[in-house]
């Protein structure tokens, strides 16, 4: 599968392109797109997510979150992107690569999330794939680690399927939905074959 990286002259002017989705990196005119999709989809992702805030959906919190994404992005600690239909520019979810680690490590963590009425239809796949390839061949990256709810079927057979490999299991690992939850690991090398 071919994957598409577009330059500007800034980072927020990156867009990732694959066969039926484009990825950029969030801004506050999305802010009302993004919210009404986490919203309607509020009861399908809150059981995989940590306790969304009381604001978590407001405009200043959307803010909080894009300064913190800009940051990240400046220390190259973090690169966020929101995921959209090609076909029609429709927000369907988002796509980040977190914990960047240089050195002997190089490697990222990545997670991801999609509106309910647009999973299970290959988006988050293609998505995740695109951010793979540019974590691999943009950012000179050796690894990158995702991690899913050991019940989260849908969420294990998407890494499976772009090529990560199962490494582990973790116990307790991430406060999800407001406790402690045991999680599988999962990793992909860059030369490991790929979607």
């Amino acid at each position: 599968m071919l994957f598409t990286v577009f330059r500007g002259e800034s980072p927020q002017a990156i867009r990732l392109e694959g066969p039926r989705v484009f990825l950029v990196p969030p801004r506050m005119s999305d802010w009302k797109a993004w919210a009404g999709l986490r919203e309607e989809s509020r009861g399908f992702l809150t059981p995989w997510e940590p306790t969304w805030p009381h604001d978590a959906l407001g405009r200043h919190a959307f803010r909080r979150r894009l300064r913190a994404y800009n940051q990240e992005w400046r220390q190259g600690t973090g690169f966020s992107f929101l995921v959209y239909r090609l076909s029609d520019s429709t927000l369907m979810g988002g796509v980040t690569l977190s914990n960047v680690r240089r050195g002997v490590a190089q490697a990222a963590s990545m997670g991801y999330w999609i509106g309910e009425r647009f999973a299970r239809q290959g988006f988050m796949s293609e998505a995740v794939s695109a951010v793979v390839e540019f974590a691999f061949e943009e950012l000179a990256l050796h690894r990158v680690e995702a991690a899913c709810l050991p019940h989260n079927d849908a969420s294990r057979s998407l890494l499976l399927k772009v090529g990560f490999r199962q490494e582990g299991y973790a116990r307790q690992y991430l406060r999800i939905n407001g406790k402690w939850q045991d999680h599988l690991l999962f990793e992909m090398l860059r030369d490991d074959p790929r979607l």
